[in-house]
């Protein structure tokens, strides 16, 4: 395992360990208690990610959230963080219609919010709000595969580029998303050999979630990973702690001593 002490990751680091080979950790947080925590942890990117839309506000999909509550949970963010890289998600109907708008967009997140680089999901059909983006001076990571903005044009949360024809469009998107400028590429939900192959065609980190292991980097949703939330049982989920089941166990025994009077006790009262 090949691990370096960086003090401050930014996307040059990253170029940096994809080339040494060194693993790159990413965890998605929207609060600032949560992200000062899995910062400290050694997480070398942050991202503030739409996914808040169903973690945070319980929608079932991640279209609902709106531009100005992905800087409200971003500037949260980037407060608490001092070594990670903080990327942002460019919410649905913010840069797929329009360039101008995506530019706008983007710059409000980086200017309010203070976060490093944004992401987007798609590959030739938002070429042009990449590109304007990129112009700008701003970070960009694409995201490919399953992309949860999506949802209702393919139906399904099923695994995705399965399909020879399917696949080979995702590889040259990927291939088009390192030519634009972009500084890595995620993928979401798609069969391990096929992210192996991206991975070895691109200079670029690529960054996998449900993506196999042989991709630059992996990603996971906090509450997901911290077992908060139970609902959600994809493959490629592992589950490092059950906080659901330990934070009820622990308010239904404060709200038992509150009823008996056991909370609080004479050590606990000024």
């Amino acid at each position: 395992m090949i691990k370096t002490n960086y003090t401050k990751i930014t996307t040059k680091t990253l170029m940096r360990m994809k080339s040494m080979g060194e693993k790159i950790s990413m965890l998605t947080s929207y609060s600032y208690t949560l992200a000062k925590l899995i910062d400290s942890a050694g997480i070398d990117v942050v991202l503030v990610g739409d996914s808040a839309s169903n973690v945070i506000a319980g929608n079932r999909t991640t279209l609902p959230i709106t531009l100005d509550q992905m800087i409200y949970h971003a500037t949260s963010v980037v407060r608490a963080v001092e070594r990670a890289l903080v990327v942002v998600d460019l919410p649905f109907g913010t840069y797929q219609a329009d360039s101008k708008e995506a530019l706008r967009s983007a710059i409000r997140i980086m200017k309010e919010s203070g976060a490093h680089a944004v992401k987007l999901e798609g590959g030739f059909e938002v070429k042009e709000s990449i590109e304007r983006i990129l112009q700008a001076g701003i970070p960009v990571i694409g995201h490919l595969g399953l992309t949860p903005q999506s949802i209702y044009k393919f139906g399904t949360y099923a695994v995705r580029a399965k399909e020879k024809t399917e696949a080979h469009q995702l590889i040259k998107d990927a291939e088009l998303l390192q030519e634009l400028g972009c500084f890595g590429v995620l993928l979401e939900k798609i069969p391990a050999s096929l992210a192996k192959t991206v991975t070895s065609k691109l200079k670029v980190p690529v960054i996998g979630i449900g993506a196999g292991k042989d991709v630059d980097g992996q990603v996971l949703v906090l509450h997901d990973m911290l077992g908060m939330t139970q609902e959600f049982h994809p493959r490629f989920l592992r589950r490092y702690l059950n906080l659901q089941e330990l934070i009820v166990a622990a308010v239904k025994q404060y709200n038992s001593d509150v009823k008996s009077q056991d909370f609080p006790n004479e050590s606990e009262q000024y």
